[in-house]
C-alpha cells in the first residue's frame, strides 16, 4: 500500500494541514487536491477588503514555491469525483488515479440554496469562494442598491462593505434577530443598531419571498408585503457541509463527516478536519460542527498529530471573529442557548458605548465571552477559559480590573 497522505480540499484547513505536514518531516509524500484553480488562500477578506479594490487579489497562505520545496504535489482545478475505499486510491476529473496510505477530507461546505429563486439570474450572487468573491465585486461596482437576504456573518460583513461603498443596503433575515445562531441576544441587538445607525435597513423575521425579474435578472422582491428594488441580490443564508464525497464513499455522515477526537472517521484511515465535520466538543458535552477558521486549523493540527504518529486527544477552544464595517465583533467559547438554566449574563464597558464585553456564566461557571471592538478583553477572555479559571462575576464586570490579573501566576 502507498505511503501518500493525500488531502482533498484547498481551504484553510487544507493550507494549514501542510504547514504542519511540513514541520513534521511528511510533505514529500503528500498530495493537495483542490478543485479550485487557486492555491489555498485567506477567506475572510473576501467580503471586506477584496470587495472594495478592483486590483485585489486572494491572499494566499504560502507562495507556490513553498509547496514545491516542501516536495507537496499540487493538482489544482481537478477535483476528487470518487473514493476506493478498498484498493486506496481517489480518482480525480481529469482520470488521474492517486494512491493514498492515509486519505485527509478537508472538503468545506457549499453555500445554502434559497427555495424559490429562480436560477441563472446574472445579479444574483453568492460568497463562498475566489471566484465568487470576484463575481459580486464586478457586480457590486456598478450596483446602487443591494438586497441581502439572510443576517448572519457573510451577510452582515458584505452589507457593512458595500454600505461604506456608498450603497442603499436592504438586510432580509427570517429569524427573530440577526445572528440567531452565532451570538447572545444582547449582541445582536448591538449589532442591528450599529448597522441600522450606518444606514443598513434591515427586516427582520421576513419568510416568505417572492421575486420580480426581467431580462435574466432580479429587479425587485417583495418581503413582508414591500416591495423592494435592486441592482444586486446576494444570498447568504447559510451553509451545507460538502458531504458527497464521504457519503458515496460510505463514511459515516450526519450533517458532516463524523469524526472522533483523533480526526479520524469511520474508516481509521480515512481523516477529516474543518467545516465539513462533526466532531466531540469536550467543552459542550456533545458533537457538533462548526464553521471557523480558526477550528479548521485546530482540527488539522490534531489530524497532523495523528498522521505523523503522535496522536493526541482534540482539545480545543472553540473561537471566532467577524469585522462588519468598524466594529469588530470576537467570541470566546460557545454561547449558551436561550433559556439555559442557571445562565447569567455580566457585561463589562470598555473605553465606550460601542466597546464592551459580555461575560457568560451558566451555574457560576464561564462558559463564553462576546466582545465588541474590544480586542484586549477577548485575548484575556480566551486565556481564562482555556486555563479553566472561573472568576467571580464582579470581578469581570469592574472594567477597573485587569482580566490578566485573573489569571494564575
Amino acid at each position: 500500500m502507498s505511503d501518500a497522505i493525500v488531502i482533498v480540499g484547498g481551504g484553510h484547513a487544507a493550507a494549514q494541514l501542510c504547514a504542519g505536514l511540513a514541520e513534521a518531516g511528511l510533505s514529500a509524500r503528500t498530495h493537495l487536491v483542490t478543485a479550485e484553480h487557486w492555491l489555498p488562500y485567506h477567506r475572510p477578506p473576501l467580503s471586506k477588503a477584496f470587495l472594495k479594490n478592483e486590483a485585489e487579489q486572494p491572499q494566499l497562505h504560502k507562495p507556490e514555491a513553498w509547496y514545491a520545496d516542501a516536495g507537496i504535489a499540487l493538482h489544482r482545478g481537478d477535483a476528487v469525483v470518487a473514493i476506493d475505499r478498498q484498493a486506496h486510491t481517489v480518482t480525480l476529473a481529469s482520470g488521474t488515479v492517486l494512491p493514498w496510505g492515509r486519505l485527509v477530507l478537508a472538503t468545506g461546505t457549499r453555500a445554502r440554496a434559497l427555495p424559490g429563486l429562480p436560477a441563472g439570474m446574472d445579479n444574483v450572487v453568492l460568497l463562498r469562494a475566489a471566484d465568487e468573491a470576484a463575481r459580486l465585486r464586478s457586480r457590486l461596482a456598478t450596483a446602487g442598491r443591494i438586497v441581502v437576504v439572510g443576517g448572519g456573518f457573510i451577510g452582515l460583513e458584505v452589507a457593512a462593505t458595500a454600505r461604506a461603498m456608498g450603497k442603499e443596503v436592504t438586510v432580509l433575515e427570517a429569524g427573530p434577530r440577526l445572528l440567531g445562531r452565532a451570538v447572545s441576544p444582547a449582541l445582536s441587538a448591538h449589532v442591528q443598531a450599529t448597522h441600522e445607525a450606518a444606514g443598513i435597513a434591515i427586516r427582520l423575521g421576513v419568510r416568505d419571498l417572492a421575486w420580480t425579474q426581467a431580462d435574466g435578472r432580479i429587479t425587485a422582491v417583495e418581503a413582508g408585503g414591500e416591495q423592494l428594488p435592486l441592482d444586486l441580490l446576494l444570498v447568504g443564508i447559510g451553509a451545507e457541509p460538502e458531504t458527497a464525497l464521504a457519503e458515496a464513499a460510505g463514511l459515516a455522515c450526519d450533517d458532516g463527516t463524523v469524526v472522533d477526537d483523533h480526526m479520524r472517521t469511520s474508516d481509521p484511515d480515512i481523516l477529516a478536519v474543518g467545516d465539513c465535520t462533526r466532531f466531540p466538543e469536550r467543552r459542550a458535552g456533545r458533537a457538533l460542527r462548526l464553521e471557523s477558521v480558526q477550528n479548521a486549523n485546530d482540527q488539522a493540527k490534531t489530524a497532523v498529530a495523528t498522521l505523523a504518529g503522535t496522536p493526541r486527544p482534540h482539545d480545543a477552544l472553540a473561537w471566532f471573529w467577524s469585522e462588519q464595517g468598524a466594529m469588530r465583533l470576537q467570541m470566546a467559547g460557545l454561547v449558551p442557548a436561550e433559556g439555559t438554566p442557571g445562565l447569567e449574563t455580566v457585561r463589562r464597558q470598555g473605553a465606550n458605548a460601542a466597546s464592551f464585553s459580555l461575560f457568560h456564566f451558566v451555574d457560576g461557571a464561564l462558559v463564553c465571552v462576546e466582545s465588541a471592538n474590544a480586542p484586549m478583553d477577548h485575548v484575556m477572555s480566551r486565556k481564562l477559559l482555556e486555563a479553566g479559571v472561573q472568576p467571580a462575576p464582579a470581578a469581570v464586570a469592574d472594567s477597573a480590573v485587569a482580566l490578566k490579573t485573573l489569571l494564575p501566576v
